[in-house]
């Protein structure tokens, strides 16, 4: 194949693309090629990818493993419904059930992530004949115009039109300001405000178990337990948002594990397919019989997806991957913690989900100098992401 280069892609998304696709770098490289932990760009120059294709790529890129699993599937069956009856959906189904917490059981399979938290709050509202819901600020849960209204970050909320009604943002349990105990009791006495109040209207709480785009947060370890018991007290359901933290990313299979809480209703993507597309959204036999009206996914769970999907945690498992990523992870964040840089505030996240929080200097703001970090890593051969704390 013939590469026609950085320059000219870049030329080729001004013109067609939508003026809201950003890129990374002030120089990228066009990827050409991944192998395992490996990108490859047009000069062949590779470079080690710590960002996963954005928490996709848990078992590598282009896996032989995998792949052989999804070219399997593709030269036998590509596509049904589910209105018809295949396997790898239904097997699936069934190993879901095994690894997931507590006594969830029963999964809706769809394409993307924001469509199985849509998915997770239509569920929610279904069965609690409450249409409210109660996010945390920093949060991101999606882009159609529900998840988008009850995501907790500016930049990502797309216009000033969204569902407002019932919606009810509280503080997350960090602050730069304070401890973390201190901001925890804020965002506690916070939600038990709006419990109080608005209760009666309130289906479910949005919750990322650790938060990505919002700053890599991680909360005390008793701060879902406690929720969940305030939530309980007024029948609002609990939705955990795995999309980026599921399939062993932070050193358990689900981050909701650290937390030793079962939610009532669970949501994953991206690294369950490892590139191919697939999400869910999962929950107990109780609940999951209000979700009673015809529905499907067009895409969702199609063949060449569940039978990678199942490939995927046949390798997880096979290989230790959440456990090589709670060790690995330890050992990276000690060895960043040991770093003294006066860009460097704080040291974030669990397993092998971190993240570095920069300040600014005399000269330069914080997001001037992640950019800068960013550009030297990949021209040394590293491939990091970026998010913002607001």
């Amino acid at each position: 194949m013939t590469f026609i280069g950085p320059q000219k892609i870049l030329e080729k998304r001004k013109e067609y693309f939508f003026p809201a696709t950003a890129h990374f770098y002030k120089n990228p490289p066009q990827i050409t090629a991944g192998s395992m932990q490996y990108l490859f760009d047009e000069n062949n120059k590779k470079y080690t990818d710590f960002f996963s294709g954005v928490s996709v790529m848990n078992c590598g890129h282009s896996n032989p493993e995998i792949l052989k699993s999804t070219i399997e599937q593709l030269n036998t069956l590509q596509h049904t419904t589910t209105l018809y009856l295949t396997q790898p959906m239904v097997d699936l189904a069934e190993k879901l059930s095994e690894i997931f917490p507590g006594n969830i059981k029963r999964t809706f399979f769809c394409a993307t992530g924001s469509e199985a938290n849509e998915g997770a709050m239509a569920l929610a509202r279904l069965h609690t004949k409450k249409n409210g819901f109660i996010a945390l600020n920093g949060g991101l849960h999606g882009r159609t115009h529900l998840t988008l209204s009850v995501t907790g970050i500016p930049m990502w909320r797309l216009d000033d039109n969204l569902v407002k009604e019932n919606i009810f943002f509280i503080e997350r349990p960090y602050s730069p300001d304070t401890s973390y105990e201190e901001a925890m009791e804020k965002s506690l006495t916070q939600l038990e405000e709006v419990l109080k109040e608005n209760g009666d209207k309130i289906a479910a709480m949005m919750l990322e178990p650790l938060q990505g785009n919002g700053g890599i947060i991680l909360y005390p370890f008793d701060y879902v337990s406690k929720v969940k018991s305030l939530l309980e007290k007024y029948n609002v359901l609990l939705i955990v948002d795995e999309v980026q933290t599921g399939y062993g990313r932070t050193g358990k299979m689900f981050c909701i594990e650290h937390y030793n809480v079962v939610p009532d209703i669970i949501v994953t993507a991206k690294a369950l397919g490892n590139g191919i597309p697939i999400s869910t959204f999962s929950t107990t036999d109780e609940i999951a019989k209000s979700f009673d009206r015809p529905s499907a996914s067009t895409l969702g769970g199609n063949p060449v997806a569940a039978y990678t999907a199942l490939s995927v945690l046949n390798y997880i498992e096979k290989n230790s991957l959440v456990k090589k990523s709670e060790e690995l992870g330890a050992y990276l964040k000690s060895k960043l913690e040991e770093l003294s840089s006066p860009v460097t505030k704080e040291i974030r996240g669990i397993g092998l989900m971190l993240g570095i929080q920069t300040q600014s200097t005399n000269n330069l703001t914080s997001a001037e100098i992640t950019d800068i970090i960013l550009e030297e890593m990949k021209n040394s051969g590293f491939f990091i992401g970026k998010n913002r704390l607001k």
